[in-house]
């Protein structure tokens, strides 16, 4: 081994222990034995150039392994071993030697400082760009996430949201349409499809109903939640352009679709509105939108129904009047007006019937069908219905007849009452708070509601009777062929329809006809042993003719108008 092999690998292994240097062994020693013999030829040259020690500085530094401490252990090494190693000790050489370490460590540091420079410049540059990959990737999800929120998930529609934003800007675009239509479509008994498949199979309904919806050329289509969709159409010129979006939109919804092997047919029904962009605010169009689905689903579905500001008015006040019946009901509003019954054969009363009536404040006296239907719809017809009852019963204890039977008085209970399972035990308590015998109480039911009487209504029907309650079948005849019911619930009277009494004062066939249809009904109720009513009789000839026909009692006009209790039987 030569003396500058040995020196090389010395120094390699002195700055490798200062520095860690990651390079095999063999190689570290070839690179410090270069460096080692470029720093013997500048100091035996006839020309000394100190700038080879700058650039064995420079190749030094430029190993990115070896740390600043090892230009400590390269200067020494140098100083103290490299000449008497190679046994050059003259003045000559080591005054060269000193040069070139100095200009050694020169070059070393000015090396480590541009490549700590360009190492900045890279660090810098990275983030930079790191930082530019993060903005685009937050701009990506926020793209998405603004897309999650306006659009929805199931059928990958726009959803409400984006769809009221649409609407709202309509009127805030210069640029805009004059007019638009909104047509709100909503699948008909879509919740069949999710009973009786399951609720994977419904969101495939939907999917499939979107893209059919999407691929209209008449708007932009939106799903707003459940089995409701929405069209868009901008630009339009007349109601009729939307009428016809719809018209095209219940058409597409109507072929079959195919789920899991399952051919489902489909209908829709469709709310449309039609209007100037300036003419109120365009978001209430969904609203308006919304109010004529419903009205076409109430029409009887698959059909599309065109809001009518008059029929919305007419559904306002019916939604106020619903909203107040509790509080009226609290402030003792609701009252009864009476009605005789009356014995055909002696004019005597032998009843009265109860219709309920509504002091509104500002509206006056209301009628029962005024709000009698939306305390159906409300479910406040319970309370109602049984505070009524209540009032009948105790103004029946308070009538006395006259050497005879007093009169019993009648009481007309909805559907949902015959269905209310508490009803029987409530109608006990209230004849025993007020002290009513349950023989002159007579309750009365819809020949419809006794017609589809199942489960709770039947046994309240049973319960009533076997308390000595008496129930009246009312609207009798009424277009209903199934007399089955009959059979299966003990009632104890029928009232005949008053338009068959109204027909008695025609002439002709149709007279005929109702006279014979009176004739068999009466039959049929004796038969049964029930008594009968005649409703609606208003002239002379209609009582003789019920009278002749053999009808028990009679109820309308002629016969006593409804009226307050005081005035009942003076």
């Amino acid at each position: 081994m030569t003396p500058a092999e040995r020196f090389a690998r010395v120094w390699s292994r002195s700055v490798h222990d200062a520095s860690y240097v990651l390079l095999p062994s063999a190689e570290r020693d070839a690179f410090f034995l270069d460096l080692t013999r470029r720093i013997v030829a500048a100091l035996g040259a006839d020309r000394f150039d100190p700038a080879v020690g700058y650039q064995v500085g420079v190749d030094l530094a430029s190993t990115e392994e070896i740390a600043p401490e090892a230009l400590g252990r390269t200067i020494t090494e140098l100083s103290t071993r490299l000449l008497s190693t190679l046994e050059l000790s003259d003045v000559v050489s080591r005054d060269r030697l000193t040069a070139l370490v100095e200009a050694l460590s020169m070059g070393y540091a000015t090396a480590l400082h541009d490549h700590t420079l360009d190492r900045q410049e890279a660090v810098r540059r990275a983030d930079i760009a790191a930082r530019s990959e993060t903005e685009l990737a937050l701009r990506r999800s926020e793209e998405r996430l603004r897309h999650a929120a306006l659009h929805d998930s199931r059928t990958g529609l726009p959803n409400r949201a984006q769809l009221t934003h649409w609407l709202g800007e309509l009127r805030t675009d210069p640029a805009g349409p004059a007019r638009f239509g909104v047509c709100l479509i909503g699948l008909d008994r879509f919740g069949a499809v999710n009973n009786s498949l399951g609720y994977a199979a419904g969101d495939r309904v939907l999917a499939a109903a979107a893209q059919r919806l999407a691929e209209l050329p008449d708007g932009v289509a939106c799903h707003l939640g459940g089995a409701v969709f929405a069209l868009l159409i901008r630009g339009t010129a007349e109601p009729e352009d939307a009428i016809k979006a719809a018209d095209r939109a219940l058409a597409a919804l109507r072929t079959p679709f195919e789920v899991d092997g399952h051919e489902l047919p489909m209908s829709a029904s469709a709310g449309v509105v039609e209007r100037a962009v300036d003419d109120g605010d365009p978001a209430d169009a969904l609203r308006a939108a919304a109010m004529a689905l419903q009205w076409a689903k109430v029409d009887g579905r698959d059909r599309w129904r065109f809001f009518d500001e008059a029929r919305n008015a007419n559904a306002v006040d019916r939604y106020r009047l619903s909203a107040e019946m509790p509080a009226a009901l609290a402030r003792g509003e609701f009252g009864l007006a009476y009605q005789p019954m009356v014995d055909l054969t002696t004019g005597g009363v032998v009843g009265v019937e109860s219709l309920a009536r509504w002091d509104h404040p500002e509206l006056g006296q209301l009628a029962p069908d005024r709000f009698i239907a939306l305390a159906e719809d409300s479910g406040f017809i319970l309370p109602l219905g049984m505070h009524l009852l209540e009032m009948a019963c105790r103004q029946a204890v308070r009538w006395h007849g006259d050497g005879a039977e007093p009169p019993f008085v009648s009481v007309n209970l909805s559907a949902q009452q015959l269905c209310h399972p508490g009803l029987a035990a409530e109608v006990a308590v209230v004849l025993d708070q007020v002290g009513l015998p349950p023989h002159r109480l007579q309750l009365e039911i819809t020949e419809h509601a006794a017609m589809t009487a199942e489960g709770d209504a039947i046994d309240n029907v049973r319960a009533l009777a076997g308390m000595a309650v008496r129930v009246a079948l009312d609207d009798f005849g009424t277009g209903y062929c199934g007399l089955s019911y009959l059979r299966r619930l003990p009632v104890h009277a029928i009232k005949l329809a008053g338009s068959f009494v109204a027909g008695l004062d025609g002439d002709g066939v149709t007279c005929r006809t109702d006279e014979a249809v009176l004739a068999s009904l009466i039959h049929l109720g004796h038969t049964l042993r029930l008594t009968v009513t005649a409703e609606g009789i208003e002239s002379e000839r209609q009582r003789t003719r019920l009278y002749e026909l053999g009808c028990d009692l009679g109820q309308g006009w002629l016969l006593g108008r409804p009226t307050t209790a005081d005035k009942l039987f003076r």
